[in-house]
């Protein structure tokens, strides 16, 4: 079984590593100091189990878990937590497991023997454990998991069943709905159109098209975004106080 270790910590990452050294059948494949690189070796080693920190500087280990389950092949996910009331408080154990620190290897042994590919009860306990805002959208391409800050999207906007994050570096289209990424993000974006969400950050004005409709034009994008009639004054006022 391949693994990947995640944690801020080298010593604690090296302890992990020696006591996996010691155990049949599995092998160290990486190693991550934090959620964006575990997301990224993830994505590039494809291990079948990730012992991930759960505290960690920037993306967390339940952000970096989340987009995990997003991939064609998810890993199972071991959680390991220094803070034992938020292991009992937080986690259904029978969907996700998670370790103790400091790690004792016969608990180690224990929840590798019992560890499976994330499932969906795995996934059900993810969400329900992490409601907090994601610090980065993520999307499975042919490169793999990408992964864009929250704060360089300019817009989410709606295509039929589809929703794609546009930012200056491109787009990825994405599974989230645009009344989820509202609930979440409702204090980043605002909504100008029933298909469309914008980042008043990234505004730079609005203009008329050669139709005579409204649209807001966006900071790094080449095409501005309709405004529908009824969000025009709001959108106004909006960019006047920026």
């Amino acid at each position: 079984m391949k693994v990947l270790i995640v944690d801020d910590e080298q010593l604690a990452r090296d302890r992990l590593a020696r006591m996996l050294g010691e155990m049949e059948g599995y092998e160290v494949v990486g190693q991550a100091a934090n959620g964006m690189q575990a997301v990224e070796r993830c994505s590039e080693l494809a291990p079948d189990i990730v012992l991930l920190d759960i505290r960690m500087p920037g993306m967390d280990g339940l952000e970096a878990a989340r987009h995990m389950v997003g991939m064609e092949s998810p890993p199972a996910v071991v959680f390991c937590t220094a803070y034992e009331e938020h292991a009992i408080d937080a986690f259904n154990v029978q969907a996700v497991g998670y370790l103790l620190k400091p790690v004792r290897r016969n608990d180690l042994a224990q929840v590798l023997g019992n560890a499976t590919r994330t499932n969906r009860a795995q996934l059900a306990a993810l969400a329900s454990v992490d409601d907090s805002q994601r610090t980065h959208i993520s999307a499975r391409t042919r490169k793999g998991i990408e992964l864009v800050p929250v704060e360089d999207v300019c817009c989410f906007q709606a295509d039929q069943k589809y929703v794609t994050a546009r930012y200056a570096g491109g787009e990825l289209l994405i599974d989230d709905t645009l009344k989820d990424l509202e609930d979440e993000f409702g204090e980043k974006f605002v909504r100008v159109h029933r298909n469309a969400l914008v980042a008043p950050q990234h505004i730079e004005g609005l203009e008329r098209n050669e139709e005579g409709h409204y649209q807001v034009r966006l900071r790094g994008l080449d095409t501005g975004i309709d405004i529908s009639r009824r969000h025009v004054a709001d959108i106004r006022k909006m960019i006047k106080a920026l």
